[in-house]
């Protein structure tokens, strides 16, 4: 089978570093892809926002499934372009329509969603420039600290988390004025869950399902969980504190009634969802939904599942997931992620990266994998080219060996301004 994988990122390289693995994959492509993807695949030029270039793209090398990476197009409506053409209505993907995407296009759909369904999650409200006196009143009735999310999409920065009342109804006026440009035109006001995250992963074909390996990710930029927010500085999977009874809850009270509420709403959906879940003494509740895999925890995760993830895609590309079993690896996986200083804010690009055998390597059996998230070819060397530059991810068991092994290797990894967060997994070791 000839398989597109769209997409640039770390995410995309390690979804493509998995499905080369299948022996049904007969020729792999990524678009744009990085210098990473272009190891295992042939890297095809384009935009991942640009239909008509990927219409063509998919028609000239006869691309028969497409794995949607990024939220940007499922949102924009790709599955309803490709369902509306006559040349293209046959070619299988893994993503949802535009109606689907809506659980991450916006925070305010998705909240009444799960309202509707009976979907744990925390108390909200929504509010424009129009309503901000009652914002103001809603916020007063909350305790600290508060939860503001942008409803639109935002790059994974769309949510603040200000400690005091006056922080928030300042914040909450500075993403209505335009800090996050139209996705924050409308502004989610939620109740502040005290708990710990974890990532929950699900791919569907809108009836059936499978649940990936979970996973937990390091958003804040610095070590402890301090700084700004950014797309991500680590994962680790499993997490320790989802065992087998916290999980019975996930699939009971929320994988369940999302995949029954999508089909109970007419929403055909065949792609993946994942769940970001508050842990409560114990309890899940659903903080957001995003309708593709998260990065980095994808970097962490595809290297846990033993199966024939090709296999699977298919499957819930054509509706017959039920047909499918997913293996998962006993082993681990610990990912930590290589930015450029500055991030995320400003930051250089163009450095010349080197120094790790691994930067190159597609060995399967590789303990460690380096998948490429912002990088580039120039004059014939790598370099740096975006804020998130590499994850590097290690396969063994327990998180201190992990660690042992990670750390070790990154530091072989060498470009100008170099930044990692030394504490990834630390605090998951009070549950092994």
């Amino acid at each position: 089978m000839k398989v597109l994988v769209l997409g640039s990122g770390g995410r995309e390289h390690a979804i493509a570093w998995r499905v080369k693995q299948s022996s049904n994959c007969s020729e792999l492509f990524c678009l744009p892809g990085n210098p990473g993807t272009a190891q295992i695949a042939t890297n095809l030029s384009g935009s991942v926002s640009d239909f008509e270039g990927i219409k063509s793209a998919v028609l000239e090398n006869g691309i028969e499934l497409v794995v949607v990476g990024p939220e940007d197009p499922l949102v924009n409506g790709i599955r309803n372009f490709f369902a509306a053409d006559d040349k293209l209505k046959d070619v299988l993907m893994v993503g949802p329509g535009k109606e689907g995407a809506m659980l991450e296009g916006s925070k305010d759909f998705a909240k009444a969603f799960m309202t509707r369904h009976n979907v744990p999650t925390a108390a909200y409200r929504s509010f424009t420039s129009q309503t901000i006196d009652e914002a103001d009143k809603f916020l007063e009735s909350l305790e600290a600290p508060y939860v503001l999310k942008a409803d639109g999409l935002a790059a994974g920065k769309g949510v603040l988390i200000p400690e005091t009342l006056e922080e928030a109804k300042s914040s909450l006026r500075e993403m209505l004025g335009g800090k996050f440009g139209k996705a924050g035109n409308t502004v989610v006001i939620e109740q502040f869950l005290k708990g710990i995250e974890v990532s929950v992963f699900v791919l569907t074909d809108g009836k059936d399902y499978l649940i990936l390996p979970e996973a937990k990710d390091y958003k804040r930029i610095g070590v402890g969980d301090k700084g700004l927010n950014t797309g991500g500085m680590g994962a680790v999977s499993p997490v320790g504190f989802a065992d087998a009874e916290f999980m019975k809850k996930v699939e009971e009270r929320i994988i369940k009634p999302t995949v029954d509420g999508l089909a109970a709403d007419g929403i055909d959906y065949k792609g993946f969802i994942f769940i970001g879940l508050m842990n409560c003494a114990g309890d899940p509740y659903v903080i957001e939904y995003n309708v593709r895999m998260g990065d980095p925890e994808t970097e962490a995760v595809m290297t846990r599942i033993d199966s024939d993830l090709l296999s699977h895609l298919v499957a819930a590309a054509k509706g017959r997931l039920a047909e499918e079993k997913i293996v998962i690896s006993e082993n681990g996986a610990l990912t930590v992620v290589c930015v450029s200083g500055g991030y995320p804010e400003s930051y250089g690009k163009g450095y010349e990266i080197f120094g790790s055998e691994y930067l190159f390597s597609s060995n399967p059996s590789d303990k460690i994998k380096v998948f490429h998230a912002g990088t580039a070819m120039k004059d014939g060397k790598l370099v740096t080219s975006g804020g998130r530059v590499l994850a590097v991810t290690v396969n063994e068991n327990g998180i201190e060996k992990s660690r042992d092994e990670v750390y070790p290797e990154i530091d072989k990894i060498l470009y100008t301004n170099k930044y990692y967060r030394s504490d990834i997994g630390m605090d998951l070791l009070k549950y092994e």
